[in-house]
């Protein structure tokens, strides 16, 4: 496991940025494994300028995105294939049917599941999976506790979850329920994994991530058993480390 220390949020946005450009020139048609949040935003706006430079070549890309709200179509702003448009795919010549997210609106969980499924196995592997760090160490929606052997499985949100969702909808009525989320077993079939961690509130699950036990009571921690993770964060969120 590789750490890099960044200086602040847009130095560690940088040092991402700079990882995943690397991979898209080095495979020009790589698969990436995208993620929405807070954490990855700087990152994508740093792909997007050097896009804009002409430094990097989108075209033969394919991305597959860790989750997706049940119930929301990709039209809604809160959705996270929304997200994806406005943040990234938008703004770079990426072939959007090549980008994939899970289909919010199949009511039915088991269908939506296998067919997400299905296309990672028919895209994949994912040659480098991106990842933002969940308070409490989940990675996509895989909360505490979830079994580490899943796939692709719909989970019900967290009250905590639910809580920090409310502030985007107009009523707490209006926040999804339920999430499809790509599994750890998926997860951890990528050739390569980054993870982005800003800020001192994370400090102490990223401590907790990197040299506590594995268990799936921090979903986060399986990834000490990758053999080729990279972190990057900030010194607010390293600062519960020894250097």
């Amino acid at each position: 496991m590789v750490i890099y220390k960044a200086k602040n949020y847009q130095d560690m946005s940088r040092k991402a940025a700079n990882l995943i450009s690397a991979q898209i020139i080095m495979k020009p048609n790589c698969v990436l494994g995208l993620a929405t949040g807070s954490s990855p935003v700087g990152t994508y706006k740093q792909l997007i300028e050097w896009y804009e430079k002409g430094d990097l070549d989108f075209s033969q890309v394919t991305s597959i995105n860790l989750d997706e709200y049940k119930g929301l179509s990709p039209e809604n702003d809160q959705s996270y294939r929304y997200f994806m448009n406005t943040n990234l795919f938008n703004h770079v010549n990426i072939d959007k049917t090549k980008t994939f997210v899970p289909d919010g609106l199949e009511p039915d969980s088991k269908k939506a599941c296998d067919d997400y499924n299905q296309i990672i196995q028919k895209q994949g592997p994912i040659d480098l999976q991106l990842l933002g760090l969940g308070h409490n160490g989940h990675i996509g929606f895989n909360e505490p506790g979830e079994a580490f052997e899943k796939e692709t499985h719909c989970v019900d949100l967290t009250e905590s979850t639910i809580e920090a969702n409310k502030r985007f909808f107009e009523s707490e009525d209006d926040v999804p329920r339920q999430a499809y989320t790509m599994g750890i077993k998926s997860i951890m079939q990528a050739k390569k994994i980054l993870v982005v961690v800003s800020g001192a509130d994370k400090a102490d699950i990223l401590k907790e991530v990197l040299y506590g036990p594995i268990t799936p009571e921090v979903p986060a921690s399986i990834l000490q058993l990758h053999n080729d993770v990279t972190i990057v964060a900030d010194e607010a969120a390293l600062s519960k480390i020894d250097n």
